[in-house]
C-alpha cells in the first residue's frame, strides 16, 4: 500500500499547455487556481458576468437617445467601426492582462512598476463611480416600491406635491378644446412626481445647499448597499452565480416590454423616429466621436472590471471568443433596447399629440420621468412599471458587482496575507464607508451631486488611464512581449487586425476623444441650473486627480530603485521578477527563469524536470525557447 501511494506522489504533473487539446477536459476549474484567492465556479460564470458588467442602464437610456439625434440609422455605420476600433482591441487587451497574471488592476501593474500610478487611478475612477451608481439603484428601488400598487402615485395630479402646472395627460386625451391654458406651459404628473416628491429638490437652492437628508431614499440606499454586499460576500464565488438570473432575466423583460411596445397604437411612429437613417450626419466628426463615446462606456473599459474579472478565469480560457460574444451582445442588445423604447414613445407621441422629439430625453429623465408616464397610459399599468424597474434593478446590480468587485480585488491582491483571508470582512468595510460617503446624494440637493459625479468622475480621466495603459503594454513591454503571452496562453497569436489597433488605431481614436471632450467643453447642468464656479473646478480635480495619481506612481517606483535618474527610469519600467503567470506549471519559456533550477539554457528542459510529461504541446514551448534565444543573441 505504502509503495502505491509513493507511485502515486512520483507520477509527474503535467501542465495544461503541455496537454494536447483531447487531454484538455473541462475538469475541476478549481485545480488550477491557489485556493486561497478564488476563482469562477464555471466559464459561464465569467461569461455572464462580463455580459451583465457590459450590459447596463447606458444601453436602455443613453444608446437609443444618442442614435436618433446623430443620424438615426445612419449612427449605426460609425457605432459598429468603432467599436471595430475602439471596442472590441481594447477589451480583448484587458482581457488577456487580466488572464495572463491572474492579478487584479493595481497587482498586475508589475507588467511595468513604473506605472503603477495607472492602476491607482483606475480604483479612484471606479470608487466614484460606485458612490453614486448605487444611488442610481436606490432610486430604481424606490420605484419599484411605488410600482407596487393598484393605481401609480404619478399617475394623475391632485397630490400635495403637485402644482398648479400639473396637467394629467388623461384630461389631455379628453379633448383638447376644453383645456383652458396653454399645455406648452405644463408639466406631467410623472416629472413632478420625481423632482417634488422623490427628489423633493424644491428643499434645495443649489449644490452648495444640500437640504435635508430623505429618509425614504436613504433607506432605499441602505438596502442596495446590503443587496450588493450580500452578492459580493464570498466573491466571484458569489457573484458568479448571482449573475446567472441578473445578467439573464434583463432580456426575458426587454422581449416582453418590445412585444408590448410594437403592438401599441402609433409604436411605428416612434420606432421609424428612431431608425430613420439620416446619412447626411455622417459627414460631421461629432458623430463619430458620440458613436465612439457610446463604444467607450457602454463596454466598461478601462474601469477595471474586465481585468478583475479575467483574473479569475483559467490560464487556458478562451477569452479570444469570448470577446467577440460579448462585445457584439452587448450592441445587439442596445439595438434591442432601442426599439423596446421608441416604440413606446411612439405611441406616448401619438396619445399625447406631440412630436416624438418633445417626448424622447436621455439618462435618468428618460427612466424616471418619460417612461413611468407611458406606463400609466397602459392597461394594467403598475404591472408594467414593475417590470420596466425591476430590468433596470437587474442591469444596473451586476454592473455594481463589477465596480465592487475591482475595489475589493485590486486592494487584496496588494495584501493578500493580510486580507485575503478576512475578505468578506473588508468587503464590508467598504460597502459600510461607500453608503456613508453616498449619504449626501439622499439630501434634497442629491441630486446636484450625482450629476457633478456623473460629468467628471468618468470623463477625461478615464481616457487619459485607457491611453495610458495602451501606450504601455505597446510601447513600454513590447508588442512582442505581449503577443508572445497571448501565444502561450491560448495557444495561437492575435492577427494583424489587433495589432494595428493596439499599435496605432485604438489610441490615436482615444486621444481624439480626449481632445474633444477638453475642447468641447460644456460646464454641468441640470434642467435649468447652472452649476456655480467652484462646483465646476470640484468636477475638474475630481477628473485630474486620477491623473495626477500616474506622475505620483512615478515617482514611488523611481524612488526605490538606485542608481542614476535614467537607470532608476529603465529598472522601473522593465517588469518586476515575479510577473508572469500565476502558477509554476503555466511558467513555460521566458517565465522558466523563476522556476528552482531556471540555471539551465533551456527553459523547457527545466520545465520537463519540474513537472514531467512531453505532449504535442512541446513544439509551442520549444518555439518560445528559440525566440528567447534570438532576443539574447540580439541584446549582445
Amino acid at each position: 500500500m505504502k509503495k502505491v501511494q509513493e507511485h502515486h506522489l512520483r507520477e509527474p504533473i503535467i501542465p495544461d499547455l503541455l496537454m494536447s487539446p483531447s487531454d484538455q477536459g473541462d475538469g475541476d476549474l478549481e485545480m488550477e487556481y491557489p485556493a486561497d484567492r478564488g476563482n469562477w465556479t464555471g466559464k459561464l460564470d465569467f461569461l455572464l458576468s462580463c455580459i451583465g458588467y457590459c450590459v447596463g442602464l447606458g444601453n436602455v437610456w443613453r444608446f437609443p437617445y444618442r442614435a436618433y439625434t446623430n443620424g438615426g440609422g445612419a449612427f449605426l455605420v460609425p457605432y459598429f467601426i468603432m467599436l471595430a476600433i475602439c471596442g472590441i482591441p481594447i477589451f480583448f487587451m484587458e482581457l488577456s492582462l487580466g488572464q495572463f497574471s491572474s492579478l487584479g488592476p493595481l497587482a498586475v501593474w508589475k507588467i511595468s512598476p513604473l506605472f503603477k500610478g495607472v492602476g491607482m487611478g483606475t480604483i479612484l475612477i471606479v470608487s466614484l463611480v460606485a458612490i453614486y451608481y448605487n444611488m442610481i439603484i436606490a432610486y430604481v428601488l424606490f420605484y419599484l416600491f411605488a410600482s407596487l400598487t393598484s393605481n401609480l402615485p404619478w399617475e394623475h395630479c391632485g397630490n400635495w406635491w403637485n402644482t398648479e402646472l400639473c396637467l394629467d395627460h388623461h384630461v389631455l386625451k379628453a379633448g383638447n378644446a376644453a383645456v383652458p391654458f396653454n399645455t406648452t406651459n405644463t408639466v406631467s404628473p410623472s416629472e413632478e412626481y420625481w423632482n417634488r416628491y422623490v427628489l423633493h429638490i424644491q428643499g434645495s437652492s443649489g449644490i452648495g445647499d444640500p437640504g435635508r437628508i430623505r429618509w425614504n431614499l436613504c433607506l432605499c440606499l441602505l438596502l442596495s448597499w446590503v443587496i450588493v454586499y450580500l452578492c459580493i460576500l464570498k466573491g466571484v464565488k458569489s457573484s458568479g452565480k448571482v449573475v446567472y438570473f441578473t445578467a439573464t432575466f434583463p432580456y426575458f423583460i426587454l422581449i416582453l416590454l418590445l412585444i408590448r411596445g410594437v403592438t401599441l397604437e402609433g409604436a411605428w411612429i416612434g420606432i421609424k423616429f428612431y431608425l430613420t437613417p439620416q446619412f447626411d450626419h455622417l459627414l460631421s466628426s461629432k458623430v463619430w466621436i458620440e458613436a465612439a463615446l457610446q463604444i467607450f462606456y457602454s463596454l466598461g473599459v478601462g474601469f477595471g472590471g474586465l481585468l478583475t474579472f479575467a483574473s479569475y478565469n483559467t490560464f487556458h480560457q478562451n477569452i479570444y471568443r469570448d470577446t467577440f460574444i460579448v462585445t457584439l451582445g452587448n450592441a445587439i442588445t442596445s439595438i434591442l433596447a432601442g426599439f423596446a423604447i421608441f416604440s413606446v414613445l411612439g405611441y406616448m407621441s401619438q396619445e399625447l399629440d406631440i412630436p416624438v422629439n418633445q417626448v424622447a430625453k436621455a439618462g435618468p429623465g428618460l427612466a424616471f420621468v418619460v417612461y413611468p408616464q407611458a406606463m400609466t397610459m397602459l392597461p394594467l399599468s403598475p404591472l408594467w412599471s414593475f417590470l420596466f424597474f425591476f430590468m433596470l434593478l437587474t442591469l444596473g446590480l451586476d454592473s455594481q458587482f463589477a465596480f465592487m468587485e475591482t475595489i475589493v480585488t485590486a486592494v487584496t491582491d496588494e495584501f493578500p496575507y493580510y486580507l485575503r483571508p478576512k475578505k468578506a470582512f473588508f468587503s464590508a468595510i467598504i460597502c459600510i464607508a461607500m453608503y456613508l460617503m453616498g449619504l449626501i446624494l439622499t439630501t434634497e440637493g442629491g441630486m446636484y451631486w450625482l450629476v457633478l459625479l456623473d460629468d467628471y468622475s468618468a470623463g477625461f480621466g478615464l481616457m487619459v488611464v485607457v491611453i495610458t495603459t495602451c501606450l504601455v503594454v505597446t510601447r513600454v513591454y513590447g508588442m512582442k512581449r505581449f503577443f508572445r503571452d497571448i501565444h502561450m496562453m491560448l495557444g495561437f497569436q492575435p492577427g494583424l487586425y489587433f495589432k494595428a489597433c493596439w499599435m496605432f488605431l485604438s489610441p490615436a481614436m482615444m486621444m481624439a476623444l480626449l481632445v474633444y471632450n477638453i475642447v468641447k467643453y460644456q460646464p454641468s447642468e441640470y434642467g435649468s441650473y447652472h452649476f456655480p464656479f467652484w462646483a465646476e473646478v470640484l468636477g475638474i480635480l475630481m477628473g485630474l486627480f486620477s491623473c495626477l495619481m500616474i506622475p505620483a506612481g512615478m515617482v514611488v517606483a523611481v524612488l526605490r530603485e538606485e542608481g542614476t535618474l535614467w537607470e532608476r527610469i529603465q529598472q522601473a519600467s522593465r517588469p518586476a521578477m515575479d510577473w508572469g503567470p500565476s502558477l509554476e506549471e503555466n511558467r513555460t519559456g521566458l517565465y522558466v527563469a523563476t522556476l528552482a533550477g531556471s540555471q539551465s539554457p533551456k527553459p523547457l528542459m527545466v520545465h520537463m524536470r519540474k513537472y514531467g510529461g512531453i505532449t504535442s504541446y512541446e513544439n509551442t514551448a520549444i518555439e518560445v525557447d528559440r525566440e528567447i534565444e534570438e532576443e539574447e543573441e540580439s541584446m549582445m
